[in-house]
């Protein structure tokens, strides 16, 4: 399943994330990005990829509890 809205975040993690791109792209890649290049980057992964993280770690969380509520109940499968 796909999310088709972007996940939003508030501006200060947003000011926080530009400048681990920034940093990332300096130590892996030695290019000094500028806040432009950095926001367009982080504009695409919480677009593209974010969702889906999103969703993994839902049916992840999911999976785990109803696993949890098996075990509570005592049912064995």
């Amino acid at each position: 399943m796909r999310l088709t809205s972007k996940i939003e975040i508030n501006k200060e993690t947003q000011e926080d994330m530009i400048l681990e791109i920034k940093a990332y792209f300096l130590k892996e890649r030695e290019e000094d990005l500028g806040d432009l290049a950095a926001q367009l980057i982080l504009d695409f992964f919480m677009e593209k990829l974010a969702p889906l993280a999103y969703n993994q770690g839902v049916f992840d969380s999911y999976k785990y509890m109803s696993e949890r509520t098996e075990d509570l109940l005592g049912i064995q499968k």
